[in-house]
């Protein structure tokens, strides 16, 4: 049951993210049901913004991501050896749902308001491209968690996220 919680708080986290961009920029954010495939979930909209804006809260959730994944790993980097279900479950939602993001970005798939369509319409750049600035922190972090000694995978991780957060400046040229 801590598990689950844990991956209700990074879902609570991951939305709050945009949430708090959209209020910061005005966009007056709301909330209209949607569907990916068959599963039923729920989108947060807003107003129409600049391409700058737009880039921004639809990576909000991501950049949550990825500072709780390395909060997480910096803090706690043998987490794996630890019983720690609500923390294990915080991060596997991170890497999860970002897997699965990418999913969708490469296969172009899912509802028109999903953050990595988002991202690549007001960055000008195509989505697969988006889900490999998706996927591969995620990937790096679920190797830190097996292999916690490698600073290779650490600052390989730093610099995937650190690399996709800039992705907003081609989104403000």
């Amino acid at each position: 049951m801590q598990f689950f919680a844990g991956a209700a708080l990074g879902l609570g986290l991951h939305e709050s993210g945009h949430l708090v961009l959209d209020e910061a920029f005005g966009a007056n954010p709301g909330v209209r049901k949607v569907s990916a495939g068959f599963i039923p979930f729920f989108a947060i909209t807003h107003e129409p913004v600049s391409p700058l804006k737009e880039f921004t809260i639809s990576s909000a959730g991501f950049w949550v991501q990825h500072a709780g994944s390395e909060i997480l790993l910096m803090r706690r980097p043998n987490l794996r050896d630890e019983h720690a279900p609500f923390v294990k479950g915080l991060l596997a939602f991170n890497i999860v749902t970002s897997a699965m993001y990418a999913g969708a970005a490469f296969a172009r798939r899912g509802p028109a308001e999903r953050d990595t369509r988002g991202m690549a319409v007001s960055a000008d750049i195509a989505e697969p491209w988006i889900g490999v600035t998706i996927l591969a922190p995620a990937v790096l972090d679920g190797a830190r968690y097996y292999r916690a000694p490698s600073r290779v995978l650490r600052w390989a991780s730093r610099a995937a996220k650190i690399g996709g957060a800039l992705v907003v400046l081609k989104a403000a040229s």
